[in-house]
């Protein structure tokens, strides 16, 4: 079975601890891969290698910085068909998907900020007979980047291109949930010309690699993308180290329906925002809030709509949703639904894991679920529901809309409300 590597001062190299985890197909659900379990100590060696290489890759002119990762961006396009089949078997997402989204955005992150670092401009104020006041920006050292599993490569490029273009070094973990495109982005930035340990690659689980990159007294800046519990545990250890913070963290997103709205682009919209890539992105629509005098015309077609879309393995060319990420999320999924149903929801369709033939009978697919009937306070996180609220108070209806903190949407699952005027 294949091993995955870490990728260190421009080198591929097996975990210090020699050990590795079990890296799951969630279209098949069965190991196909394994990745490093790395630690602390990878982690050192990984600062050390990016504080070395720092010197040289801070002072390289802009130009140079700019043109080799352009070269990065172009390594990815021109390798195109293998990271957008290694990005859809590793996440569960359709094939098409990770073709028209996951991959081509990860090459524009690399050549738009290779651009932009080309037309930096500063600001300046001046003081009449005194002195004139200007802004610099420099690279601060070694930045850590700690990237989600929803879109794995996108979101990994996102942060690592623009800390690259400002000359910084980088450590870097992606998901152990989906690592593998970020395990191929290093033999591309090697190929790019990027020098050693500019950039490292760490694989391995959030309390091991993560909490390391986070504490580690020589990396200056932490960007992560997660949990709001967990972001509020790095704020609370990288605060008081005076680290640079950029977190994005999870939230409620409700989809507010008047009876005014264009009824088909309200609901092509509301179908895209609710279940691309089966509901796992952090900005999805997990509630829907519908004006009473459309409310049951709007429910029925939606309904009638999301029953339509094809769940099947990534690769089928009609599907329309794949797997979710793995079987502890579909688990968690799953029961997010029956607590809907304690609570006295209504599951308009959907509702159950969606079993495939064959070779994918053991995939963790779920179908499309849409839920009505529950009260915004319910339990039920990520699909809270709430009536008759008056949209001529909107602080009223938009404060109950978004609801209380959280974490991803633990989808593919949404809910519907109503709204007076």
């Amino acid at each position: 079975m294949e091993k995955l590597s870490n990728f260190i001062n421009g080198q591929y190299v097996a975990p210090s601890s020699g050990r590795y985890l079990d890296n799951y197909e969630p279209a098949t659900g069965q190991v196909y891969s394994l990745i490093p379990d790395s630690d602390a100590h990878d982690v050192e060696h990984a600062v050390l290698a990016a504080e070395a290489a720092f010197p040289v890759w801070s002072t390289m002119g802009i130009e140079g910085r700019a043109a080799i990762l352009r070269k990065l961006s172009e390594g990815i396009e021109a390798n195109m068909d293998a990271f957008v089949a290694a990005e859809s078997k590793d996440n569960g997402k359709p094939l098409s998907l990770a073709q028209h989204v996951d991959i081509p955005r990860a090459v524009s992150n690399f050549h738009f900020f290779a651009t932009a670092i080309e037309h930096f401009a500063s600001e300046s104020h001046q003081m009449e007979g005194v002195g004139l006041n200007y802004t610099t920006r420099k690279p601060i050292g070694v930045v850590g980047c700690i990237s989600p599993w929803n879109l794995p490569l996108y979101l990994f490029s996102w942060k690592i291109a623009p800390a690259l273009a400002a000359g910084n070094c980088v450590v870097a973990k992606p998901s152990e949930v989906t690592p593998y495109t970020a395990y191929m982005l290093g033999k591309i930035a090697k190929e790019a010309g990027m020098p050693d340990g500019v950039l490292n690659i760490l694989h391995g689980t959030g309390p091991n690699v993560g909490d390391a990159i986070v504490k580690h007294p020589k990396i200056k800046a932490i960007s992560f993308t997660g949990g709001t519990k967990t972001g509020e545990y790095i704020a609370q250890t990288a605060g008081p180290m005076f680290k640079k913070l950029s977190l994005e963290l999870g939230g409620k997103n409700p989809n507010i329906i008047f009876a005014d709205c264009d009824f088909k682009d309200a609901l092509s919209t509301t179908i895209r925002s609710s279940f691309a890539n089966q509901g796992q992105i952090c900005l999805c629509g997990s509630r829907i809030f519908i004006e009473r005098p459309i409310y049951e015309q709007f429910k029925e077609a939606f309904v009638a709509a999301m029953a339509k879309n094809k769940v099947s393995f990534p690769t089928d060319p009609e599907a329309k949703m794949g797997a979710v990420v793995s079987k502890p999320h579909m688990e968690k999924i799953l029961s997010y639904i029956e607590l809907a149903k304690e609570e006295g929801g209504t599951i308009l369709c959907g509702g159950k894991r969606k079993i495939l033939d064959g070779a994918h009978a053991e995939g963790y697919y779920i179908e499309p679920t849409i839920i009505e009937g529950l009260h915004y306070t319910c339990r039920t996180s990520f699909a809270i529901c709430v009536h008759h609220l008056a949209a001529s108070k909107p602080q009223v209806w938009a404060a109950k809309a978004a609801g209380k903190p959280c974490a991803f949407s633990p989808k593919p699952k949404t809910c519907l409300s109503s709204i007076d005027k």
